[in-house]
C-alpha cells in the first residue's frame, strides 16, 4: 500500500509528514526526522502520495521564484478561495503536491497582497488596500535606503542633511521610531562612539558647555528662560520707615541681595540688631502672573559665569536690598545684652534705608581671623562689623554646633571671555575657606532669624515649609520639627525670597501673620505640599547641574594650566578631592587607603562630553592623622 503524506501548518511553519494513523479529527504522523506527533485534521491543508515529506518543500522551494505576487493577484477573481483549486487554475492542470505547495508559500509570503481567511484559504486584497500597503512598502525601502545613507555619512563624520532640526532630540530625547534615531545608533554601534560624541565629531555640536547646558534648558526651561512681559509690582507706600542704617554682606557677583543688617546702641543694655529681608512679598501677590513665574521656577539658577533669576530683573531690581535705596523689608530686630545675650526680638514690616552694599573682595582683607587677633584697621562699618561677629560667636556657642567648619572651602569661578564662545573663556578658581568671621556673622545671624521667625509662625498656626534634619538626612516639610545639624528647634527658611520659592512663600506667611491676616495657605493646603513637593526635585536637578557645570570647568581649567600631576585627599568610598578644586575622582589603581590620606596623581585624560577624569594613582604623600579623618568625615549643611 502507497503511504499517505500530508502538508500542515504547526507553530506558523509549514511541515510535510507521512500519516501514520488516520483517524476521524486527529492524525498520528512521522516526520522526515523520525518525530513521531499527533496533529488534528483540522490542521492539515493537503494529503498527497508524491513526493515524499523530505523533498515536497525543497521542490516547493524551487518553484517559488517564478511566482510572482502582483501576476497572482491579477489571474485570482475577487471571491474567496483555497489554494489548491487556485494552484489548478495557475498551472493549467491538476497541480502536483509540490506545485500546490510552492502556491500556498507564494500567497503566504505576499500577505500585502492576499488576505488569510482561514487554513488554506484566501482573498485578495481590495485595490484600494492594496495601493495603499504597497505605497507603505516603498516607503519603508526609502527609509531604509536613506538610514543606510545617513549611517555611511555618519561614519565619515558627516552630518546628514536631516540631523540639524532633530539635534537637540537626538542628542537627549532621542525617538527610537525616527529612521535619524536608527541612524544614529547603528554608526554609534560601527564607531563605538557615544551619539554625543559622534555627533560632536560631525561638528553637530557648538562646545561641550553648549551641550550641557542645552541638556538642562531642554529639561528645566523647554519655552526657553526670557520671562514673559510682566509689569513689575508698585513699591508700598504705607510702611513705616525704619530709623536704621543697614547695610548687606555679598559676594561681587551678587544682584539679589535678600538680607541687610543694622545696628543701634542701646544705653544701660546693649544693642538692637536689625536683620532685614527684601521683601517682595509685599508685590507679588499668590496666585498672580509673578507668582505664577516664580512658581514655575522655584529657584535661582547658579551656574560659573552666569545664572538664570527666579524672578524677573526688573522685579529684583525693585526689591533688592541695593545701597542707596529705600526698599521694603520684613525686619527682624534682637535686643541683646552686654554679654551678647538674646533677651528679646520683635519682628516688622517696614522701610529700610540701605546704606552700604559690602563685598568679601573689599573687606575680608580687613576683617580676618588675622586682623581680628590683632588691631583693626579703620573701615567702614568696622565697629558693626566687631560687634555682630562677637554676637555671632556667642550664638554659634549656644548652639553647640558649626554654622560652618573652617577646614571645608567654597570654590569661587570666574569666567573670563564670552561663554557663547565656551572654549576660548579662560577660567580662574580661587579657594575660600568656610567659617571666615563675614561667612560667620551672615550664616549665625540666618540661623537666629530662621529659627526666630519659624517659630513665631508654628506659635501661631501659621503653616509654613521647614528645613529639618534629623538622623543625618536632611528634608523639608511642613511639621516645626527640629535641625539636628544646626542645633536649633525648628528651622524655616525665609532669609532669600528673591532667590527660592519657598522662602518667598513662607514670606507671605509670615506677613499675613505679622498684619494679623488669613495667611495664603492652609496648613494642610494641596498648594502647600506640591509647592514643597516641586521644590524639593527642581532644587535638587539645579544643584545636580551646577556641579556638572563646575566640574566641566574644573576640567577646564586642568588642561588650561597644564596640570600633569596634582594632589589629593583620599575621602569616604575611596573618593579622592582633587587640590584647590571642588573635583571629587575615583581612583581605582589606588591601594586602599585610609580617609584624610593624602596622594599625588596623573592626570591621564579627560572628557568634556561625559565629564569624566582620568587619574593615576602615584604615591602617597603622608600618613593619615585622627584629625584628618576628623575633617573628611565632617560635612555640614551650608547655611544662608
Amino acid at each position: 500500500m502507497t503511504p499517505m503524506h500530508v502538508l500542515f501548518e504547526e507553530d506558523g511553519a509549514f511541515r510535510a509528514a507521512t500519516i501514520l494513523v488516520d483517524n476521524d479529527s486527529s492524525l498520528q504522523v512521522e516526520t522526515a526526522s523520525g518525530k513521531r506527533s499527533k496533529i488534528k485534521a483540522a490542521s492539515v491543508l493537503l494529503r498527497y502520495a508524491d513526493p515524499a515529506p523530505v523533498a515536497l518543500l525543497e521542490q516547493a522551494d524551487l518553484l517559488l521564484p517564478g511566482i510572482e505576487a502582483d501576476f497572482l493577484w491579477e489571474c485570482v477573481g475577487d471571491a474567496e478561495f483555497h489554494f489548491a483549486d487556485f494552484a489548478d487554475e495557475y498551472f493549467g492542470h491538476d497541480a502536483t503536491a509540490a506545485e500546490a505547495a510552492a502556491l500556498l508559500l507564494a500567497l503566504h509570503a505576499a500577505p500585502i497582497y492576499f488576505h488569510r481567511k482561514g487554513r488554506g484559504r484566501f482573498r485578495k486584497a481590495p485595490p484600494e488596500i492594496l495601493q495603499a500597503a504597497l505605497a507603505g512598502l516603498e516607503k519603508k525601502r526609502q527609509q531604509a535606503l536613506a538610514i543606510e545613507r545617513m549611517v555611511t555619512q555618519l561614519t565619515s563624520f558627516t552630518l546628514p542633511p536631516e540631523f540639524p532640526p532633530l539635534l537637540g532630540q537626538l542628542l537627549y530625547k532621542p525617538d527610537r521610531n525616527r529612521g535619524e534615531t536608527k541612524a544614529l545608533e547603528a554608526a554609534c554601534s560601527e564607531t563605538g562612539l557615544s551619539a554625543a560624541h559622534l555627533l560632536h565629531r560631525c561638528g553637530a555640536i557648538r562646545s561641550p558647555y553648549d551641550y550641557h547646558l542645552q541638556r538642562f534648558l531642554l529639561e528645566q526651561f523647554p519655552r526657553g528662560t526670557a520671562f514673559p512681559d510682566v509689569a513689575a509690582p508698585l513699591l508700598p507706600l504705607d510702611l513705616p520707615r525704619a530709623d536704621v542704617q543697614a547695610f548687606s554682606i555679598d559676594d561681587a557677583t551678587t544682584t539679589e541681595i535678600d538680607d541687610a543688617f543694622s545696628l543701634q546702641s542701646l544705653p544701660g543694655v546693649g544693642w538692637r540688631v536689625g536683620i532685614h529681608i527684601a521683601a517682595p512679598g509685599f508685590g507679588i501677590i499668590p496666585g498672580s502672573p509673578l507668582d505664577e513665574i516664580a512658581r514655575a521656577r522655584l529657584s535661582t539658577v547658579y551656574m560659573p559665569g552666569s545664572k538664570f533669576t527666579m524672578l524677573p530683573d526688573a522685579v529684583v531690581e525693585r526689591y533688592t536690598l541695593a545701597s542707596g535705596r529705600e526698599v521694603p523689608a520684613v525686619s527682624l530686630y534682637l535686643t541683646v545684652t552686654s554679654e551678647l545675650e538674646i533677651v528679646g526680638d520683635e519682628s516688622r514690616i517696614e522701610i529700610v534705608p540701605v546704606v552700604a552694599n559690602l563685598r568679601h573682595h573689599d573687606i575680608e582683607p580687613l576683617f580676618n581671623e588675622q586682623s581680628l587677633a590683632g588691631r583693626l584697621a579703620d573701615f567702614p562699618f568696622r565697629d558693626e562689623l566687631l560687634t555682630l561677629w562677637q554676637l555671632a560667636n556667642a550664638c554659634e556657642g549656644r548652639r553647640g554646633k558649626p554654622s560652618a567648619t573652617p577646614d571645608n572651602r567654597d570654590f569661587n569661578f570666574r569666567i573670563e571671555g564670552d561663554l557663547a564662545d565656551a572654549e576660548n573663556c579662560r577660567v580662574d578658581i580661587t579657594v575660600r575657606r568656610r567659617g571666615s568671621p563675614l561667612d560667620k556673622l551672615v550664616a549665625e545671624l540666618m540661623i537666629v532669624a530662621n529659627s526666630t521667625w519659624g517659630a513665631l509662625l508654628a506659635s501661631r498656626g501659621v503653616a509654613a515649609i521647614y528645613r529639618v534634619q534629623g538622623a543625618g538626612k536632611v528634608r523639608m516639610s511642613t511639621a516645626p520639627q527640629a535641625h539636628e545639624g544646626l542645633g536649633v528647634k525648628q528651622y524655616a527658611w525665609l532669609s532669600s525670597p528673591l532667590r527660592r520659592y519657598v522662602d518667598l512663600l513662607n514670606q507671605w506667611q509670615l506677613i499675613a501673620c505679622l498684619k494679623a491676616d488669613t495667611p495664603p495657605f492652609a496648613a494642610r493646603s494641596d498648594a502647600l505640599f506640591a509647592a514643597l513637593r516641586d521644590f524639593e526635585l527642581t532644587y535638587a536637578a539645579y544643584a545636580e547641574f551646577q556641579r556638572g557645570m563646575e566640574r566641566y570647568w574644573c576640567l577646564r581649567w586642568l588642561r588650561q594650566q597644564g596640570i600633569e600631576r596634582i594632589a589629593a585627599t583620599i575621602g569616604r568610598d575611596s573618593l579622592a578631592r582633587l587640590d584647590g578644586l571642588p573635583l571629587v575622582q575615583r581612583v581605582p589603581s589606588a591601594p586602599e587607603l585610609k580617609p584624610g590620606q593624602r596622594v599625588l596623581l596623573q592626570v591621564e585624560s579627560m572628557d568634556y562630553l561625559s565629564l569624566t577624569l582620568g587619574c593615576r594613582y602615584l604615591e602617597t604623600l603622608s600618613p593619615v592623622t585622627a584629625a584628618d579623618e576628623a575633617v573628611v568625615d565632617t560635612l555640614p549643611e551650608a547655611v544662608d
